[in-house]
Protein backbone atom coordinates (compact mmCIF):
# COMPACT_ATOMS: atom_id res chain seq x y z
CA UNK A 1 0.00 0.00 0.00
CA UNK A 2 1.48 2.84 -0.89
CA UNK A 3 1.82 6.07 1.74
CA UNK A 4 -1.42 7.55 2.90
CA UNK A 5 -0.41 11.18 1.51
CA UNK A 6 0.12 10.05 -1.83
CA UNK A 7 -3.45 8.77 -2.16
CA UNK A 8 -5.24 11.51 -4.05
CA UNK A 9 -8.56 10.87 -1.17
CA UNK A 10 -6.14 11.70 1.63
CA UNK A 11 -5.28 14.66 -0.13
CA UNK A 12 -6.03 17.38 2.95
CA UNK A 13 -4.94 21.14 3.66
CA UNK A 14 -3.60 21.41 6.81
CA UNK A 15 -4.35 24.60 8.89
CA UNK A 16 -1.72 26.64 8.86
CA UNK A 17 -3.28 28.88 11.91
CA UNK A 18 -5.64 27.28 14.59
CA UNK A 19 -9.32 28.84 13.80
CA UNK A 20 -10.40 30.02 16.93
CA UNK A 21 -9.71 33.45 18.52
CA UNK A 22 -6.75 33.84 19.50
CA UNK A 23 -6.90 34.59 23.78
CA UNK A 24 -9.59 32.21 23.54
CA UNK A 25 -8.33 30.21 26.70
CA UNK A 26 -5.99 32.98 28.39
CA UNK A 27 -5.64 32.84 32.19
CA UNK A 28 -7.13 29.01 31.79
CA UNK A 29 -5.26 25.89 33.27
CA UNK A 30 -5.87 22.71 31.18
CA UNK A 31 -4.92 18.70 31.70
CA UNK A 32 -4.44 17.02 28.44
CA UNK A 33 -3.97 12.56 29.62
CA UNK A 34 -2.06 10.84 26.61
CA UNK A 35 -0.35 14.28 25.94
CA UNK A 36 2.89 13.57 24.60
CA UNK A 37 1.85 12.01 21.10
CA UNK A 38 -0.83 11.77 18.31
CA UNK A 39 -4.25 13.90 19.43
CA UNK A 40 -3.13 14.57 22.70
CA UNK A 41 -0.29 16.14 21.65
CA UNK A 42 -2.09 18.25 18.76
CA UNK A 43 -4.57 19.33 21.88
CA UNK A 44 -1.83 20.39 24.05
CA UNK A 45 -0.65 22.52 20.97
CA UNK A 46 -3.98 24.06 20.14
CA UNK A 47 -4.73 25.05 23.89
CA UNK A 48 -1.41 26.37 24.39
CA UNK A 49 -1.45 28.53 21.03
CA UNK A 50 -4.48 29.78 22.30
CA UNK A 51 -3.45 30.94 25.75
CA UNK A 52 -4.11 28.52 28.30
CA UNK A 53 -1.26 26.83 30.48
CA UNK A 54 -1.06 23.58 29.95
CA UNK A 55 0.14 19.92 32.22
CA UNK A 56 0.15 16.90 30.30
CA UNK A 57 0.44 13.40 32.14
CA UNK A 58 1.41 9.75 30.22
CA UNK A 59 3.02 6.46 31.50
CA UNK A 60 5.81 6.61 29.68
CA UNK A 61 8.56 9.09 31.57
CA UNK A 62 11.21 10.31 28.94
CA UNK A 63 8.20 10.44 26.09
CA UNK A 64 5.97 13.11 28.74
CA UNK A 65 9.13 15.01 29.69
CA UNK A 66 10.63 15.18 25.90
CA UNK A 67 7.15 16.53 25.14
CA UNK A 68 6.91 18.96 27.68
CA UNK A 69 10.65 20.37 26.86
CA UNK A 70 10.23 20.42 23.33
CA UNK A 71 6.78 22.70 24.01
CA UNK A 72 8.65 24.62 26.66
CA UNK A 73 11.46 25.85 23.85
CA UNK A 74 8.48 27.91 22.24
CA UNK A 75 5.53 28.15 25.24
CA UNK A 76 7.85 28.33 27.90
CA UNK A 77 6.46 27.98 32.10
CA UNK A 78 2.96 27.18 30.79
CA UNK A 79 3.83 23.81 29.86
CA UNK A 80 4.54 21.35 32.13
CA UNK A 81 5.12 17.43 31.73
CA UNK A 82 4.52 14.66 34.54
CA UNK A 83 4.28 11.06 34.59
CA UNK A 84 1.26 9.79 35.75
CA UNK A 85 -0.61 6.27 34.99
CA UNK A 86 -4.22 6.96 35.25
CA UNK A 87 -4.85 3.40 36.25
CA UNK A 88 -3.27 4.36 39.65
CA UNK A 89 -5.26 6.34 42.76
CA UNK A 90 -2.23 7.36 44.31
CA UNK A 91 -0.75 8.93 41.13
CA UNK A 92 -3.75 10.81 39.89
CA UNK A 93 -3.99 12.59 43.44
CA UNK A 94 -0.48 12.98 43.19
CA UNK A 95 -0.62 14.85 39.53
CA UNK A 96 -3.58 16.92 40.16
CA UNK A 97 -2.13 17.49 43.65
CA UNK A 98 0.92 19.05 41.85
CA UNK A 99 -1.18 20.60 38.77
CA UNK A 100 -2.84 22.83 41.47
CA UNK A 101 -0.13 23.54 43.35
CA UNK A 102 1.36 25.03 40.08
CA UNK A 103 -1.34 26.57 38.15
CA UNK A 104 -4.06 27.05 41.75
CA UNK A 105 -6.75 25.61 39.52
CA UNK A 106 -7.77 23.74 36.94
CA UNK A 107 -10.69 24.80 34.21
CA UNK A 108 -10.25 22.34 31.37
CA UNK A 109 -9.49 18.28 31.46
CA UNK A 110 -9.41 16.22 28.61
CA UNK A 111 -9.33 12.32 29.09
CA UNK A 112 -7.43 11.75 26.44
CA UNK A 113 -5.03 8.14 27.32
CA UNK A 114 -6.10 4.85 26.47
CA UNK A 115 -5.55 2.52 24.29
CA UNK A 116 -6.44 -1.21 23.04
CA UNK A 117 -5.70 -4.18 20.78
CA UNK A 118 -6.82 -5.77 17.56
CA UNK A 119 -8.80 -8.97 18.56
CA UNK A 120 -11.75 -10.98 17.88
CA UNK A 121 -13.64 -11.60 21.44
CA UNK A 122 -12.54 -14.78 21.16
CA UNK A 123 -8.86 -14.58 21.89
CA UNK A 124 -9.62 -11.91 23.78
CA UNK A 125 -8.42 -13.18 27.80
CA UNK A 126 -10.38 -12.21 31.06
CA UNK A 127 -6.81 -10.44 31.64
CA UNK A 128 -6.28 -8.79 28.45
CA UNK A 129 -10.19 -7.57 28.81
CA UNK A 130 -9.91 -6.27 32.35
CA UNK A 131 -6.17 -4.44 31.22
CA UNK A 132 -8.18 -2.53 28.31
CA UNK A 133 -10.91 -1.60 30.34
CA UNK A 134 -8.69 -0.24 33.21
CA UNK A 135 -6.91 2.02 30.97
CA UNK A 136 -9.83 3.40 28.93
CA UNK A 137 -12.73 3.27 31.47
CA UNK A 138 -11.44 3.00 34.93
CA UNK A 139 -8.26 5.49 34.20
CA UNK A 140 -10.96 8.26 32.94
CA UNK A 141 -12.71 7.70 35.76
CA UNK A 142 -10.31 8.25 38.01
CA UNK A 143 -8.76 11.74 36.39
CA UNK A 144 -12.57 12.68 36.08
CA UNK A 145 -13.63 12.33 39.56
CA UNK A 146 -10.25 13.52 41.14
CA UNK A 147 -10.48 16.95 39.22
CA UNK A 148 -14.32 17.50 40.03
CA UNK A 149 -13.90 17.09 43.08
CA UNK A 150 -10.29 18.53 44.13
CA UNK A 151 -10.84 21.80 41.72
CA UNK A 152 -13.90 22.02 39.26
CA UNK A 153 -16.68 21.81 41.86
CA UNK A 154 -14.97 23.77 44.72
CA UNK A 155 -13.92 26.75 41.73
CA UNK A 156 -18.45 26.13 40.42
CA UNK A 157 -17.20 25.86 36.71
CA UNK A 158 -15.05 23.49 34.31
CA UNK A 159 -15.18 21.63 31.00
CA UNK A 160 -14.62 18.14 30.95
CA UNK A 161 -13.82 16.10 27.34
CA UNK A 162 -13.40 12.36 27.25
CA UNK A 163 -11.81 10.96 23.51
CA UNK A 164 -13.92 7.98 23.52
CA UNK A 165 -14.09 6.32 20.32
CA UNK A 166 -16.90 5.14 17.11
CA UNK A 167 -18.99 2.81 19.46
CA UNK A 168 -22.36 3.53 17.84
CA UNK A 169 -23.00 0.02 16.34
CA UNK A 170 -20.75 -1.70 18.45
CA UNK A 171 -17.08 -2.46 18.25
CA UNK A 172 -16.50 -6.23 16.39
CA UNK A 173 -12.89 -6.84 16.43
CA UNK A 174 -12.06 -5.11 19.66
CA UNK A 175 -14.96 -5.72 22.40
CA UNK A 176 -12.85 -4.64 24.67
CA UNK A 177 -12.33 -1.28 24.02
CA UNK A 178 -15.80 -1.43 22.96
CA UNK A 179 -17.00 -2.09 25.84
CA UNK A 180 -14.91 0.47 27.69
CA UNK A 181 -15.43 3.56 25.46
CA UNK A 182 -19.42 2.82 25.59
CA UNK A 183 -18.64 3.44 29.47
CA UNK A 184 -16.93 6.43 29.10
CA UNK A 185 -19.85 8.31 26.64
CA UNK A 186 -22.48 7.03 29.45
CA UNK A 187 -20.48 8.17 31.92
CA UNK A 188 -19.91 11.42 29.74
CA UNK A 189 -24.10 11.61 29.95
CA UNK A 190 -24.28 10.94 33.39
CA UNK A 191 -22.18 13.01 34.53
CA UNK A 192 -23.52 16.01 32.21
CA UNK A 193 -26.18 15.58 34.37
CA UNK A 194 -25.10 15.38 37.72
CA UNK A 195 -22.28 17.94 37.74
CA UNK A 196 -24.10 20.46 35.60
CA UNK A 197 -25.80 22.08 38.81
CA UNK A 198 -21.88 22.80 39.61
CA UNK A 199 -21.36 24.88 36.26
CA UNK A 200 -19.54 21.52 35.46
CA UNK A 201 -19.84 20.40 31.77
CA UNK A 202 -18.72 17.29 30.61
CA UNK A 203 -19.06 16.16 26.54
CA UNK A 204 -17.22 13.44 24.68
CA UNK A 205 -15.38 13.02 21.25
CA UNK A 206 -15.33 9.91 19.30
CA UNK A 207 -12.61 10.02 16.52
CA UNK A 208 -12.77 7.57 13.19
CA UNK A 209 -9.79 6.08 11.68
CA UNK A 210 -6.99 8.92 12.65
CA UNK A 211 -3.84 9.42 10.99
CA UNK A 212 -1.17 9.09 13.71
CA UNK A 213 1.05 7.30 15.72
CA UNK A 214 -1.86 5.04 17.12
CA UNK A 215 -2.66 3.55 14.19
CA UNK A 216 1.28 2.37 13.43
CA UNK A 217 0.24 -1.07 15.31
CA UNK A 218 -2.50 -1.87 13.07
CA UNK A 219 -1.92 -3.59 9.60
CA UNK A 220 -1.51 -1.19 6.66
CA UNK A 221 -4.82 -3.45 4.79
CA UNK A 222 -7.23 -2.25 7.54
CA UNK A 223 -6.01 1.40 7.93
CA UNK A 224 -6.93 1.06 3.93
CA UNK A 225 -9.97 -0.64 4.51
CA UNK A 226 -10.91 1.66 7.02
CA UNK A 227 -10.13 4.63 4.59
CA UNK A 228 -12.61 2.69 1.78
CA UNK A 229 -15.26 2.70 4.22
CA UNK A 230 -15.52 6.22 5.44
CA UNK A 231 -17.59 8.37 3.43
CA UNK A 232 -14.98 11.30 2.88
CA UNK A 233 -12.83 8.87 2.01
CA UNK A 234 -9.93 10.06 3.73
CA UNK A 235 -8.24 9.25 7.22
CA UNK A 236 -8.72 12.36 9.47
CA UNK A 237 -5.61 14.13 10.80
CA UNK A 238 -5.03 14.57 14.88
CA UNK A 239 -5.46 18.61 14.42
CA UNK A 240 -8.92 17.77 13.13
CA UNK A 241 -9.54 16.04 16.13
CA UNK A 242 -7.91 18.47 18.77
CA UNK A 243 -10.39 21.26 17.19
CA UNK A 244 -13.24 19.40 17.72
CA UNK A 245 -12.33 18.92 21.53
CA UNK A 246 -10.88 22.56 22.17
CA UNK A 247 -14.82 23.68 20.81
CA UNK A 248 -16.50 21.94 23.54
CA UNK A 249 -14.03 23.04 26.26
CA UNK A 250 -14.53 26.32 25.34
CA UNK A 251 -16.87 28.65 26.25
CA UNK A 252 -18.33 28.84 22.42
CA UNK A 253 -20.13 25.05 23.63
CA UNK A 254 -21.40 26.51 27.08
CA UNK A 255 -24.69 25.32 26.17
CA UNK A 256 -23.65 21.81 25.54
CA UNK A 257 -23.23 18.94 27.84
CA UNK A 258 -23.37 15.19 28.00
CA UNK A 259 -23.24 15.03 24.05
CA UNK A 260 -20.65 12.96 22.27
CA UNK A 261 -19.02 14.81 18.92
CA UNK A 262 -17.99 12.60 15.99
CA UNK A 263 -15.13 13.12 14.55
CA UNK A 264 -15.07 10.34 12.12
CA UNK A 265 -15.84 11.32 8.03
CA UNK A 266 -19.71 9.65 8.41
CA UNK A 267 -17.96 6.49 9.33
CA UNK A 268 -20.21 6.22 12.03
CA UNK A 269 -23.64 6.28 9.19
CA UNK A 270 -22.19 4.18 6.81
CA UNK A 271 -19.30 0.75 6.19
CA UNK A 272 -18.37 -1.18 8.68
CA UNK A 273 -14.96 -3.12 8.99
CA UNK A 274 -16.27 -6.56 10.08
CA UNK A 275 -17.09 -9.63 7.76
CA UNK A 276 -19.69 -11.24 8.51
CA UNK A 277 -18.83 -15.00 7.07
CA UNK A 278 -21.98 -17.11 5.63
CA UNK A 279 -23.00 -20.12 8.01
CA UNK A 280 -20.34 -22.93 8.35
CA UNK A 281 -17.28 -20.71 7.35
CA UNK A 282 -14.88 -19.22 8.86
CA UNK A 283 -14.73 -15.72 10.35
CA UNK A 284 -12.39 -14.03 8.67
CA UNK A 285 -12.44 -11.19 11.19
CA UNK A 286 -11.54 -7.49 10.53
CA UNK A 287 -12.70 -7.23 6.72
CA UNK A 288 -9.68 -6.96 4.54
CA UNK A 289 -6.59 -7.71 7.55
CA UNK A 290 -6.63 -11.15 7.20
CA UNK A 291 -7.01 -11.48 3.00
Amino acid sequence: MPPVDDAPTQAVARHSHVPFAQGLFDGQIAIVTGGATGIGLATVRVLLELGASVALCGRTEVRVIAAAAALAMEFGERVVGVACDIRDDAQVAQFVSATLERFGRIDVLVNNAGGQFPAPASAISSRGFEAVVRNNLLGTFNMTREVAVRAMIPQHGGSIVNVTANVSRGFPGMAHTGAARAGVENLSMSLGVEWATHGVRVNAVAPGIIESDGIKQYPPEFIEAGRRRTPLKRLGTVEEVAYAIVYLASSAASFITGTTLRVDGGASLWGDLWDIPEHGTDATGIAGAQR
